[in-house]
């Protein structure tokens, strides 16, 4: 395919480079097939454990050269790495709308995130400030500064296999750390052409081996790191019970994680909403990527005056989407990831009929010409009740939940009564509805949004979500010191040495 050679990718890949060097690697073959015509795309060999200890020196050995590069300097690296993103949009679009089965146009965007991500870290390079603290003592001057931390680990999931690593990597990068990746063992080969691209930029720029280093495999790559002290921060995007894994391993040792997982997001349409505003936005909210986004909309908590009427537009909406090959943009919803994934969406469907839901437009998987994969599925809508348990689940798919609600205490009561705490909406003209939903009485979810639909976080802004989601924090805002360590200073230039509490001290 014209997309793979544009990346420099082999139909058969090593999984584990310390940067520009790719390691022999003799662990089992990931093969990886697309979800949009079951084909074979390449494969590659996962990395040892000798692949990964010689990962972590080369990490060790270019931490310290790289966190005395001038940050301005590292900006600058990162600023050409943006560059180089540009100039392979195109083919690296395409293959993550291929090897994941988003759509070619999400494929696409999901490139530009990585674009935007170093353009921010570019600015935050001559940003890392600290803060000046007047000293109770006097000849004595208090500051506090930020320093990097060492070795990141990321690792991250099949549904965005190369914009989340970016978030990551960008902004370790700038504030000097080295980054060991491990990519989603179903999205193997998008892992691959990154690496490439980095390569590519960071030995023109005579970057120390070591800062960008890949390990390619399973759960066991993942238990590696987190069991690492050699690695004091894990960043880990995924399942709950794979942030709950990763979290205890890592606070055993007292590291540090971000924790970017589940999400079980609502949008409440108010009575006094912009009704077509509504369904655009939950329409794309609970469809797009085929419900595969950690902000999917999963639930919509309707006011009982205008649910009829809302569920009717909702229905006809959904007619009209345009099932097939997401490389073709005239389609809205491309396929589920494998067929594990169907069965998980088959499995929640008859929960759903068993607990009492009843179903306004049917699910089911395709089958046909342009459907051989067996991964394509049909997005449903369901009448549930907010305390049924698979209205409680986060399902990686196409499934829509409509609630009820009467007055907007109750449709925030429903909103925050889930284990998930990631994105969050309301449609509203109300001010005092809006207000009261980004308030201390409002959404506990880290993200709340007003008249938007609960996905298309822009890189701005600091992302993440609260209990189940992880407490974690990535891209925008400060996210930036996660990745470094404080360290207060304080400097006498006095004559004297006056001592804590006033004690007094003679020599």
């Amino acid at each position: 395919m014209e997309m793979l050679s544009s990346l420099n990718i082999k139909a058969q890949s090593q999984g584990a480079a310390t940067g520009v060097k790719w390691l022999k690697t003799s662990g089992e073959k990931i093969e990886s097939y697309s979800p949009v015509d079951g084909k074979l795309i390449g494969s590659v060999t996962a990395a040892t454990k000798e692949n990964y200890e010689e990962v972590i020196k080369k990490a060790e050995e270019a931490f310290l050269e790289w966190r005395m590069w001038p940050a301005p300097k590292r900006g600058e690296v990162v600023r050409q790495l943006g560059e180089a993103l540009r100039k392979y949009k195109e083919p690296l679009g395409q293959l993550v709308s291929y090897e994941m089965g988003k759509s070619l146009q999400e494929g696409y965007g999901e490139v530009q995130e990585m674009i935007d991500i170093c353009d921010f870290a570019v600015g935050l390079s001559r940003q890392l400030y600290g803060l000046t603290m007047h000293s109770e003592r006097p000849g004595h001057r208090m500051y506090e500064q930020w320093h990097p931390m060492g070795i990141v680990g990321i690792i991250s999931a099949f549904n965005f296999p190369v914009a989340v690593w970016s978030w990551n990597s960008a902004l370790a990068w700038v504030c000097g750390d080295v980054c060991i990746w491990k990519p989603s063992e179903k999205t193997p080969i998008c892992g691959i052409a990154v690496q490439n691209i980095i390569a590519e930029v960071f030995e023109k720029n005579g970057v120390p081996e070591g800062v960008c280093g890949l390990i390619q495999g399973g759960r066991e790559v993942g238990e590696w790191m987190t069991n690492d002290a050699r690695v004091p921060i894990v960043s880990a995007t995924g399942s709950t019970r794979m942030g709950k894994a990763v979290g205890a391993a890592v606070a055993a040792r007292l590291g540090r994680t971000i924790l970017e997982l589940g999400g079980n997001n609502a949008i409440i349409i108010s009575k006094e909403a912009d009704l077509n505003i509504a369904l655009i936005g939950s329409l794309f909210g609970a469809v797009g990527t085929a419900g595969q986004r950690c902000t999917t909309t999963r639930r919509l908590i309707i006011h009982e005056s205008i649910y009829e009427s809302f569920k009717e537009k909702l229905v006809n909406a959904y007619a009209q989407l345009k099932i097939g090959n997401p490389l073709d943009q005239n389609n809205h919803v491309g396929p589920l990831i494998d067929k594990d994934a169907v069965k998980s969406y088959l499995a929640s469907l008859e929960k759903c009929k068993q607990e009492g839901g009843n179903f306004v437009v049917e699910g089911g998987v395709l089958e046909g010409t342009g459907y051989e994969s067996g991964c394509y599925v049909k997005p449903c809508i369901a009448e549930a009740k907010p305390e049924m348990s698979i209205v409680q689940h986060e399902t990686f798919a196409p499934i829509l939940y409509l609630l009820k609600y009467a007055t907007i205490d109750e449709a925030i009561a429903i909103q925050n009564n889930v284990p998930q705490g990631l994105s969050s909406s309301i449609m509203t003209l109300n001010m005092r509805e809006a207000e009261q939903f980004l308030s201390h009485a409002g959404s506990d979810c880290g993200i709340a949004n007003v008249n938007i639909g609960t996905s298309g976080a822009e890189i701005g802004g600091a992302f993440g979500g609260e209990k189940e989601t992880g407490g974690g924090r990535e891209s925008g805002s400060d996210a930036w010191k996660a990745y470094m360590r404080r360290q207060t200073n304080t400097i006498n230039w006095s004559t004297n040495l006056p001592l804590a509490q006033g004690i007094k001290f003679h020599v």
